[in-house]
């Protein structure tokens, strides 16, 4: 009898391993929306301010391969070793609910826009000192400019409205 409560017990144990590495099963996972259509992806990255608006989603995409081992980009996606990415225009630095950021993040005071990333994503390690972040960057603006109008169409960018 012992034998079925061991294999009961050491199931829920191992089912608590399957999360991925800086998620937090607490925070809910909000509905996702359809994935905008390719015509809405045009029409998304014509709408962009310059220079994003100039932006070759293709490449982009491409670009991007480079940061998947560690950040999803899709609405209630996990966290990973870095933050879901969804909604990261016009957020707070170092708040993306259930990641633990580091002291550098944390205590960084700004709101993330395509300058900013442009900035971090040439080199993350000199942007701001003190990050976890392991990645050395994306020297190439061109290929900035893409993975930033990438993301801005593939994770619910909306433009400030107009005065």
């Amino acid at each position: 009898m012992r034998r079925p409560a061991l294999i009961v017990l050491a199931a829920v144990a191992l089912a608590g391993c399957s999360q991925e590495q800086g998620s937090d099963a607490s925070v809910p996972a909000a509905p996702a929306r359809p994935a905008p259509t390719a015509e809405e992806k045009v029409a998304l990255l014509t709408g962009l301010p310059a220079p994003w608006n100039a932006g070759d989603l293709d490449n982009g995409r491409r670009a991007f391969a480079r940061c998947r081992s560690c950040h999803t980009i899709t609405e209630g996606g996990p966290n990973m070793t870095g933050p879901n990415l969804y909604g990261v225009f016009g957020r707070e630095v170092g708040i993306h609910p259930g990641f633990n950021y580091s002291s550098a993040m944390a205590e960084a005071d700004f709101i993330w826009d395509g300058e900013r990333l442009d900035h971090w994503l040439e080199n993350p390690r000199t942007f701001l000192r003190g990050t976890k972040m392991s990645f050395a960057g994306i020297p190439d603006p061109e290929d900035r400019r893409d993975v930033i109008a990438f993301l801005k169409v593939e994770t619910g960018y909306t433009p400030p409205p107009q005065p």
